[in-house]
């Protein structure tokens, strides 16, 4: 994925440097031309096609989170026990 958008920003560069170096070019149109065809584009596209690994990792990360939390309950690096002693029992 990372190679076609390294192509694809080569090929926009090539585009602007070619409308920059015209006889009837200018570098204002280069510099659209690189940012409408290049970056606005390519930005899009690498977000959405990013949107899996990043759910993936949120998924992970409150996996983690909350064996965190059921490792240590109360957070207070105690280990897990009943909280309300039985009934006729002291504690």
């Amino acid at each position: 994925m990372h190679l076609v958008a390294l192509a694809w920003i080569y090929v926009v560069l090539m585009m602007a440097l070619a409308e920059a170096l015209a006889p009837n070019g200018t570098v204002l149109g280069a510099v659209f031309t690189f940012l409408l065809y290049g970056v606005l584009p390519l930005s899009i596209v690498l977000y959405v096609l990013g949107t899996p690994a990043r759910r993936s990792a949120r998924r992970r990360a409150l996996a983690r989170q909350q064996a965190t939390l059921a490792a240590d309950p109360g957070g207070r690096g105690e280990p897990a026990g009943e909280a309300v002693a039985p009934v006729g029992k002291e504690p």
